[in-house]
């Protein structure tokens, strides 16, 4: 049997608590028990495999293997108090998720990083919107990645397979608490057999196993995701989430689109948003956030710092949309969303909405953002293993049509097209990008002809791979395609 996260207990693990209440220091992190890998037949597959994806993906030819594992233990649930200040609501309370890793079939290859994603449920089903960014990045450096299933996305696994994801529980241990099932004066009641505050212990232990040296054997783990929940965790819980040597259990992260902290609890109280816990600051570890230029706000601006406790860096991308293909890559396919959810995918492979903007375009596929992130993760990685600070970037500025600062590159400083970073329609329109061509006449006006284009647009590349803004692989790629 593979050995990839296999921890070797005789017995069913009951685990003990993260932490005591109330928390005042950090204990080691609580190893989960690990079953897998899950195994894949005809008929039993995991939900969101590589293969299945809007994009299918060849593991295989890249020399790599995907695996799910079922991750169960015990965790507590959390009261969060405006200090700042972590106390247990229900201790050592059961849970079981999964995890789908993807790794060098040659253990002598993986690199010993690994980005660990906090699946992006906003469909209620699993969705790997990061590693549509960075899988092929990654494929190529070497590094693992570790997709985590959230709460409210267990309904879901459960209506595609029942028997393959039957053990999956984050099964509320207080389910006759009432809280607004809303938010708003006007919000009822309600209880529920499901608690989603579970899940921070349980993101703890998945790394803690991820790391061990019956598992995958990761020298370094990288958080990342977009949402509240990273955000969260990373205010919350990372300050106590420490292994038995003393280190921490994630080693950095990333975060796209910050947008604030959430509840710590399904009945918690909301965070405001004036509120001093929704600043990232003294994260111990280095913390990115990758910002689109359709997304900037002062909400998150703070300045970048390469203080021990507190590294930390903006990278604001100029021309860049909220949300564009790339995102939408390892959506899972339509079949697999039909037998999830019992309704149709939204839309389209190609347009994977149910509305359309106005006017209707394209989904905008400017790799702008995924070189952005590929260049991002390497600069963690550095940082994190070396101690090698990343580049700075100025806050982006906008007056009128004119943008200065954030990470300049060659699609807006020598433009072949215009690049919105918004559009008007319903729905995701406004968080959509669009690309119109120049015509012919103005290009020759700007550049005379496509020689010294791709060479405006070659010294522009120079400059970001040699800044470390990108990666030289994807350097490369930006020069071939001109």
């Amino acid at each position: 049997m593979n050995q990839l996260l296999k921890i070797a207990f005789a017995s069913a693990l009951v685990s003990t608590a993260l932490f005591a209440a109330p928390i005042a220091g950090s204990s080691p992190t609580t190893m989960p028990k690990v079953t897998g890998p899950v195994p894949v037949t005809a008929d039993s597959f995991p939900f969101m495999a590589a293969s299945r994806n809007l994009q299918p993906l060849d593991l295989q030819k890249a020399g790599f293997v995907e695996e799910e594992f079922i991750i169960s233990g015990n965790a507590n649930v959390y009261d969060w108090a405006a200090d700042g200040s972590l106390s247990v609501k229900n201790s050592n309370a059961p849970y079981a998720t999964r995890i789908l890793v993807r790794r060098p079939a040659d253990r002598a290859k993986f690199s010993g990083h690994a980005v660990v994603e906090l699946l992006n449920p906003a469909r209620r089903f699993d969705w790997g919107m990061i590693s549509g960014y960075l899988r092929d990045s990654l494929i190529e450096h070497g590094d693992a990645w570790v997709g985590i299933t959230m709460p409210a996305s267990v309904k879901a696994l459960q209506k595609f397979n029942p028997a393959r994801y039957a053990s999956l529980s984050f099964a509320n241990p207080n389910p006759s608490e009432s809280c607004a099932s809303g938010f708003g004066p006007n919000a009822a009641p309600s209880t529920a057999d499901d608690e989603d505050g579970l899940k921070w212990d349980m993101i703890s232990q998945v790394g803690a196993a991820l790391k061990s040296k019956t598992g995958l054997n990761a020298s370094y783990l990288y958080m990342t995701a977009q949402g509240a929940d990273i955000q969260t965790y990373l205010a919350a819980i990372q300050p106590h989430a420490v292994l038995d040597s003393g280190k921490p259990v994630y080693d950095g992260f990333l975060i796209k689109t910050p947008g604030g902290v959430g509840r710590i609890r399904r009945c918690g109280a909301a965070v405001p948003r004036n509120d001093p816990r929704q600043k990232i600051a003294n994260a111990g570890v280095p913390v990115m956030l990758v910002v689109a230029q359709g997304e900037i706000s002062d909400a998150y601006r703070r300045p970048d710092s390469d203080e021990p406790n507190d590294r930390f860096r903006i990278y604001e991308v100029a021309g860049a949309a909220h949300i564009d293909k790339w995102a939408y890559l390892d959506l899972p396919g339509f079949p697999d969303q039909l037998a999830a959810t019992g309704a149709p995918g939204q839309g389209t492979p190609e347009w994977p909405f149910n509305v359309r903007c106005t006017p209707e375009i394209l989904l905008q596929d400017l790799p702008l953002l995924k070189y952005v992130l590929d260049g991002a993760v390497a600069n963690l990685e550095l940082w994190a293993s070396k101690g090698v600070a990343p580049p700075k970037a100025e806050r982006i500025t906008i007056k009128g049509d004119v943008v200065t600062g954030g990470v300049r590159n060659p699609y807006v400083d020598v433009p072949a097209d215009t690049y919105l970073t918004t559009n008007a329609g319903p729905g995701t329109c406004r968080e959509l990008g669009n690309t119109i061509p120049y015509d012919w006449a103005r290009l020759e006006a700007l550049y005379g002809n496509h020689k010294n284009y791709a060479e405006k647009v070659a010294q522009s590349v120079d400059r970001m791979v040699k800044e470390h803004w990108i990666t030289e692989s994807d350097g490369q790629k930006i020069k071939a395609a001109e």
